[in-house]
């Protein structure tokens, strides 16, 4: 085994992997790791959270991939009210580790990976769950995860329309204008009203912090397909707790959405039960669980953030970062510790 493994840890910073990886392959690698865990092909305990102050928490996310080996940790934190002090909302690192050895392989930023990948799963749900023609988006909240959501979905969908809603019109005014010179061919408009907006939607996208219903039953038309994805921590929610009595609910991952996804609220309160889940979009991918929907149905997609897709997404960004030699080595262990390789 000597001289086999390696003994430096490559540091990737945000702009090493925005030179690395685009939206098109982190579609393509979220689907691959949706895949095989709906196959049993991987490993990943719940989410952990660590509440140490009452302005944000921390999040402890490891996974393993068996056919890839890819095997790692991301450790995230969200903080609220950290824009006053001239920080980002949520920060991130990815710790990549060899599966056999432990040794860690590399150390990487992780907000734009969770950027990505947040996006990409959302898309990939809409692809498998939305009716096949739909091309209106409503968009619901407008911070810094929709510039993402949206050019997932382009990729997918066959967008022509972005409708949105952000708590600052001004800011959903920025926002469009901003997309619009991002992805001209579709068309941005501002809705001064959450139900106006959603009235548009063929697919609806939630992206808020919310922790009371903000989207109500009796305005969803029919068909709509809903990525619920602003819910990401015990006692937030979005939807009205109908909406989900009423629509087929797929989630991305059966324990994390019941804790903390935008099922979680009505599940604590007994208005639904892991019965009423139809299955995780996992299942659906791989075949395991059928895809049922009628084209009045409503279709919910619980995103929560999977650590298989954080991993998956860093270990090809390593990979990557070696043929291309884009980051930085360094020696975290001492000389002394590699003395009888």
């Amino acid at each position: 085994m000597r001289g086999k493994h390696p003994s430096t840890t490559l540091i990737l910073t945000e702009r090493d992997i925005a030179r690395l990886v685009d939206m098109q392959a982190a579609i393509r690698i979220v689907r691959k790791a949706f895949l095989a865990m709906g196959r049993g092909k991987t490993l990943m305990p719940p989410k952990v959270y660590l509440p140490v102050s009452r302005a944000g928490d921390f999040r402890a996310m490891p996974a393993y991939l068996k056919d890839s080996k890819a095997c790692g940790m991301k450790w995230v934190n969200v903080h609220p009210e950290n824009p006053r002090f001239g920080l980002p909302t949520v920060m991130a690192v990815i710790l990549i580790n060899d599966p056999d050895t432990g040794f860690p392989l590399a150390v990487l930023e992780g907000r734009l990976i969770t950027k990505l990948r947040t996006a990409a799963a959302a898309a990939v749900a809409a692809k498998t769950l939305a009716r096949p023609k739909s091309h209106r988006v409503s968009l619901i909240g407008c911070g810094a995860q929709a510039d993402a959501q949206i050019e997932a979905l382009s990729l997918l969908l066959p967008v022509t329309e972005v409708n949105v809603w952000g708590l600052r019109s001004r800011q959903a005014a920025a926002f469009c204008k901003r997309m619009k010179r991002m992805l001209p061919r579709i068309a941005f408009r501002v809705w001064p009203t959450i139900q106006e907006c959603i009235l548009q939607a063929q697919v609806l996208v939630t992206l808020t912090p919310s922790r009371h219903p903000i989207v109500k039953s009796h305005w969803l038309p029919a068909g709509v397909h809903i990525n619920a994805v602003g819910a990401d921590a015990p006692g937030k929610q979005e939807l009205e707790p109908g909406i989900l009595k009423q629509a087929m609910i797929v989630v991305d991952e059966y324990v994390q959405a019941m804790h903390a996804g935008e099922i979680n609220v009505p599940i604590a309160r007994k208005l639904l039960k892991r019965k009423d889940i139809h299955a995780s979009l996992g299942e659906i991918l791989a075949g395991t669980k059928p895809l049922r929907r009628s084209q009045k149905s409503w279709t919910v997609f619980d995103s929560t953030g999977l650590a298989i897709h954080d991993v998956a997404l860093a270990a090809e960004i390593v990979q990557r970062a070696k043929q291309r030699g884009i980051g930085r080595s360094v020696r975290l262990l001492s000389p002394k510790a590699f003395a009888r390789q």
